[in-house]
């Protein structure tokens, strides 16, 4: 693959988390993430760490923000490694920056930490 291709294949990986948002479904996200994959951030004053199904669960809790305004603001990549910087609006009202390290496993890109600011 190009560095292009490649560049392409990360952004497609991260549409997964933002269609999973925009339809309130943990398992539309799912494929964006390894199955081994941990969360931090804090949520207004709690703390969020612990395996991504943390996520999962909260985004079907928390529904569809089909109003969600998403861009990838930066991609940098080192091979088999690349890091995501992720700005989101209106994410049912809230606004965050998240920060993604993603690994290519058998030839995929996966996330395998998403760490994440909640905006006050």
């Amino acid at each position: 693959m190009s560095t292009v291709d490649e560049y392409d294949a990360i952004a497609r990986t991260v549409q997964h988390y933002i269609d999973g948002a925009k339809s309130g479904q943990g398992d539309d996200m799912r494929p964006a993430f390894h199955e081994s994959a941990t969360i931090f951030g804090y949520a207004g004053p709690d703390l969020m760490a612990g395996p991504i199904e943390e996520l999962f669960a909260f985004n079907d809790e928390n529904g569809p923000a089909e109003d969600i305004h998403a861009r990838i603001a930066s991609i940098d990549l080192a091979e088999t490694v690349a890091t995501v910087r992720l700005e989101i609006d209106n994410w049912t009202g809230d606004r965050y920056t998240d920060l993604f390290t993603l690994l290519k496993v058998d030839g995929t890109w996966k996330i395998i930490n998403k760490v994440f600011h909640m905006h006050g």
